[in-house]
């Protein structure tokens, strides 16, 4: 890469201060050096944040950082826009979630402890409150987190500039402040609780089904850690590339009815918190440059598709086939993105589609009785997803509702591939 930063900037000049030559270049014709390509990046960041007015001044934003280069980047973002300074400050209060899924690829406990030590000197340097969540936690979430919590009542549009203008007569004297950071490691985690998480993902016979599965696992989690600290927001850093990705693979997963939730800017399925992408807009291209340039440190973690093949899960192959394209039409993702665009205007409330595991429609807000009492005095997640693996959920359901009523096609098809015991056979046609 420093090759190519040498040849680019012999070669052309910035496009936008016409002066200094240019470090690298975005797009056919996008040449910036170093700075401008800078205040290019932060622009788009505050931009993207200042046009959609869901973040007031004051509001706890909890941002979930996985250790990649796109979340990472995002935590950078806010401490520059936080920092003194800043042209526009942001005025929100943040803190940083860390989901360590070492358990779900086998690591030991030391390797897991290297991993959170590494992250935990890059949350340390940012000064915000931040919290390591093991992923075998969620066998402790309340099944209450499935459900829709009721929504704030909407403002009107001018109580974002109302709030923007008592922020700035008050300097923000009024709002919580970030607390210091927390010194721990990884948190002990029950030996127990790591057998039944791996025995949960190891009952799922593809690796396309484990990764839709944990990525259900990882929201619930952050979801409910955002409930209980205290925050409104989470704040999510899904590049563009990566939303395409997910685009193309929610489509053939059968997930095209909550593609507005899923890759929109922001997801509001959960009432109370507000999920929001930040990094919608940047590619993975202009994401890498920005690291690069600016040594903005992350830590590479291995997944549960580390080092397979192309075609050893949808979510790889679509991965796969849109990095590839791109490389020789470098408008693919954008042409992908300008499409979910117009998905975004389809409210999944109108397609009258539920599911438990996704919290997808606005039915389940008005109608949690029909699941929730089914249910015994055990109410953790782990009892909710085990049983639902084995299909145990569908005796504890009224004789009219079906296993099939709970579910999107999508979760339907991640629980079929789950496991089961040949006593459960008979109920398979169902899913």
């Amino acid at each position: 890469m420093a090759a190519l930063l040498l040849f680019v900037s012999v070669s052309k000049k910035c496009v936008k201060c016409k002066e200094a030559p240019a470090a690298l270049v975005i797009r056919a014709g996008d040449a910036y050096c170093r700075l401008c390509f800078k205040d290019f990046f932060i622009h788009k960041f505050k931009a993207v944040l200042g046009k959609n007015r869901i973040i007031f001044p004051g509001e706890k934003v909890l941002l979930a950082v996985s250790g990649g280069p796109s979340s990472c980047s995002m935590l950078r973002q806010v401490q520059e826009g936080l920092s003194q300074k800043a042209n526009k400050k942001l005025r929100f209060v943040p803190g940083v979630a860390f989901i360590d899924e070492g358990a779900a690829i086998g690591q030991s406990v030391e390797e897991r402890q290297r991993t959170v030590a590494e992250l935990q000197a890059v949350f340390q340097a940012t000064g915000f409150p931040f919290y390591i969540l093991p992923l075998e936690q969620v066998l402790d979430l309340p099944a209450s987190v499935v459900a829709t919590n009721p929504s704030p009542s909407e403002q009107p549009a001018s109580a974002y500039k109302a709030a923007v203008h008592h922020f700035v007569e008050t300097d923000g004297s009024n709002f919580p402040r970030p607390q210091e950071p927390k010194k721990t490691l990884l948190p002990r985690v029950q030996e127990s609780h790591t057998l039944m998480l791996q025995q949960l993902l190891g009952s799922v016979k593809t690796l396309t089904a484990r990764e839709e599965l944990l990525n259900t696992l990882r929201q619930h989690l952050l979801v409910h850690t955002a409930r209980t600290e205290g925050y409104s927001k989470l704040m999510l850093g899904d590049s563009c590339t990566r939303l395409a990705v997910k685009l193309l693979t929610s489509i053939s997963l059968g997930r095209g009815a909550q593609l507005a939730q899923d890759t929109g800017f922001s997801d509001s399925r959960y009432g109370d918190i507000i999920l929001v992408r930040p990094m919608r807009d940047y590619s993975a291209k202009e994401v890498a440059y920005y690291n690069h340039l600016f040594t903005v440190p992350y830590v590479v973690i291995p997944s549960v598709d580390t080092k397979t093949v192309d075609k050893a899960s949808i979510q790889r192959l679509t991965e796969s086939f849109v990095t590839k394209l791109q490389t020789d039409f470098p408008s693919t993702v954008s042409t992908i993105y300008r499409l979910q665009l117009h998905t975004c205007f389809m409210h999944i409330s109108a397609l009258n589609i539920s599911c438990v595991l996704q919290v997808s429609s606005d039915s389940l807000a008005v109608k949690p009785s029909t699941f929730f009492e089914a249910s015994t005095a055990d109410s953790s997640l782990w009892v909710l997803i085990a049983e639902l693996s084995v299909l145990h959920l569908y005796y504890r359901l009224p004789e009219t509702t079906r296993l099939k009523s709970l579910l999107c096609y999508s979760c339907a098809l991640t629980v079929r591939d789950m496991v089961s015991d040949d006593v459960f056979d008979p109920f398979m046609h169902e899913l």
